[in-house]
C-alpha cells in the first residue's frame, strides 16, 4: 500500500509499504477514507520528536471503515465507518482508570505516527479498537468527523477545561492556527464575556471573529498588544491565557497578560524551554496547567457536533487526495502564504 512516511531529520517519502495485519484479539485494521496534516506531523519531519524511528508512517487523525477485526473486538464489524481517536486506550492500566488515556500504559496514548505507524496511508492498524474508535452519526461530515480525531478535543480538554474557562470571564487565545481555533469554537460552550484572538497574521484573525471572537489583537508589537489586552479587561488582565502555539515568545505574552487569579493554559508543543517568571507571578496566585489530549471528552464532542451547536469543518480550507500528499505538506507547511488552516485528505487509492 502506498504511505507517508517518516525518513530522517528533514525528510519524508511516499513509498509502498505492507499492509498493517492484526497483531493481537484487540485490534482492528482500518482502510482510511479521509485524514489530515497537523502541526505535529511537520515537528516530527524537522527532527523535533526523536522517539519517532526512521520508516514509521506519520499522521494522528482520520476516519475510515473498518476492513477486519481481532476476535476480542466487541463493538465493531467489518464495514463499519469510524472515527479514529489520535490517542490509543486499553481502558484497565492504572492511567487509563483515572481518564488519562493519553497515558495509557499498554499500547496507548500518542502513539499513531510517532511510535507506530498512523493514518497518512491506505490502511491502518488500530489497537484497543473497542476504546479507539467511535461509530459516526450519519448526519455528520467527513470533515467534521475528522477534526474530532484531535484538535477538537485537545482545545477543549487542554485548553477550555484546564483554562476553566466559565460564563462571563475574560480569555485570550495565543495563535489562531487549528487549535487556537478549536478552543475557540469549544470555549463558546461556557458563554464567556470576551474572547480575545491574538496573531500575527491578520487574515486567521479575521476569520477567527468569523468564528465567534469578540476582539482580535495583531501581536507583531508584543507591547502593543499586551497594552491592548489590558484595555480591553479594565486593566486587570485576561482571567484565562490560552497558549497555542508552542514557542517561548508566545509563552512570555501569556504570562504578560494574565490577570490575578488567572490561569494560563499551555496547549502548545514546545520544543525548547520557556522562561517561567516566577519572582512576578507568585504572589498574583496564577495557575499554570499543560497538557497532552486524552480524548476522554470525544463522545461528548460527538453530542455536541449531532446537535450543531459547533460545526469545526469550517476549519478545512484545502482538499487533497492520497496521492497528493506531498503537495498537501506543501501548503500547509507554509499555512500562511496559502491561507490554509486545516487539510483534508482523501484516500483515493484504495477501492471501497
Amino acid at each position: 500500500m502506498k504511505a507517508y512516511t517518516y525518513v530522517k531529520p528533514g525528510l519524508a517519502s511516499f513509498v509502498d509499504v505492507d499492509k498493517p495485519v492484526i497483531r493481537k484479539p484487540t485490534d482492528a485494521i482500518v482502510r482510511i477514507v479521509k485524514t489530515t496534516i497537523c502541526g505535529t506531523d511537520l515537528h516530527i519531519i524537522k527532527g523535533d520528536v526523536p522517539a519517532c524511528q526512521s520508516g514509521t508512517i506519520l499522521g494522528h487523525e482520520g476516519i475510515g471503515i473498518v476492513e477486519e477485526v481481532g476476535e476480542g473486538v466487541s463493538n465493531f464489524k467489518k464495514g463499519d465507518k469510524v472515527l479514529i481517536s489520535c490517542v490509543c486506550a486499553c481502558g484497565k492500566c492504572y492511567y487509563c482508570k483515572k481518564g488519562i488515556y493519553a497515558h495509557c500504559e499498554d499500547e496507548g496514548g500518542w502513539i499513531f505516527g510517532h511510535l507506530i505507524d498512523g493514518m497518512q496511508a491506505e490502511y491502518l492498524r488500530v489497537p484497543h479498537a473497542d476504546n479507539t474508535l467511535y461509530h459516526t452519526p450519519e448526519d455528520l461530515s467527513d470533515e467534521a468527523l475528522v477534526m474530532l480525531s484531535d484538535i477538537l478535543p485537545t482545545g477543549y480538554e487542554i485548553g477550555v477545561l484546564k483554562g476553566k474557562v466559565e460564563p462571563g470571564c475574560s480569555v485570550a487565545i495565543i495563535g489562531s492556527g487549528p487549535v487556537g481555533l478549536a478552543a475557540l469554537l469549544t470555549a463558546q460552550f461556557y458563554s464567556p464575556a470576551k474572547l480575545i484572538m491574538v496573531d500575527l497574521d491578520d487574515n486567521r484573525l479575521e476569520t477567527a471573529l468569523s468564528f465567534g471572537a469578540t476582539h482580535k489583537v495583531n501581536s507583531s508589537v508584543p507591547e502593543k498588544a499586551i497594552k491592548e489586552i489590558y484595555d480591553l479587561t479594565d486593566g486587570r488582565g485576561v482571567d484565562v491565557a490560552i497558549e497555542a502555539v508552542g514557542i517561548p515568545a508566545t509563552f512570555d505574552f501569556c504570562q504578560k497578560i494574565i490577570g490575578i487569579d488567572g490561569t494560563v493554559a499551555n496547549c502548545g508543543v514546545h520544543g525548547k524551554p520557556v522562561e517561567f517568571d516566577l519572582d512576578k507571578l507568585w504572589i498574583r496566585n496564577i495557575n499554570v496547567t499543560t497538557g497532552l489530549v486524552s480524548t476522554n471528552t470525544t463522545p461528548q464532542l460527538l453530542k455536541a457536533l449531532e446537535s450543531h451547536k459547533i460545526e469545526p469543518e469550517k476549519l478545512v480550507t484545502h482538499y487533497f487526495k492520497l496521492s497528493e500528499i506531498e503537495k498537501a505538506y506543501e501548503v500547509f507547511g507554509k499555512a500562511a502564504d496559502h491561507h490554509a488552516i486545516k487539510v483534508i485528505i482523501e484516500n483515493d487509492i484504495s477501492e471501497f
